[in-house]
C-alpha cells in the first residue's frame, strides 16, 4: 500500500528553523521524484522545491535560499530543510512522489511561524 507520511512540522518563531521529513512506503522510492507543496490558509496549494531521482533540486523564487531539500534513498525518506522562517511559511506542507503516470500525495505536517 502507497503511503507518505509528513512529520515534524510544528510551532517555530519567525527567523528560526526546522526540518521536516516524508517517510514513503509501497513503491521504489529511489525511482520517483520527490517534491515538498503548502497550503495556507484560504490559499492554493503551491510548490516549494522538487527534487528528481538523480538528485536534481528546483526551488520556488519565495524559499530560494532559505529551504533545502534533501533525499536519503536507504532510508526512504525526503527532508526539506527550513530556515529563517517567516510569518508567511506558515502551512500545511505537503509531500509528493511523481513518475510517469503515478502521482502521491501524503496528508500534510503544519508549520507555524509565530512569536
Amino acid at each position: 500500500q502507497v503511503q507518505l507520511v509528513e512529520s515534524g512540522g510544528g510551532l517555530v518563531q519567525p527567523g528560526g528553523s526546522l526540518r521536516v521529513s516524508c517517510a514513503a512506503f509501497g513503491f521504489t522510492f529511489s525511482s520517483y521524484h520527490m517534491g515538498w507543496y503548502r497550503q495556507a490558509p484560504g490559499k492554493s496549494r503551491e510548490f516549494i522545491a522538487r527534487i528528481t531521482s538523480g538528485g536534481s533540486t528546483t526551488y520556488a523564487g519565495s524559499v530560494k535560499g532559505r529551504f533545502t531539500i534533501s533525499r536519503d534513498n536507504a532510508k526512504n525518506t525526503v527532508f526539506l530543510q527550513m530556515n529563517s522562517l517567516k510569518p508567511e511559511d506558515t502551512a500545511v506542507y505537503y509531500c509528493n512522489a511523481e513518475r510517469s503516470n503515478y502521482d502521491y500525495w501524503g496528508q500534510g505536517t503544519q508549520v507555524t511561524v509565530s512569536s
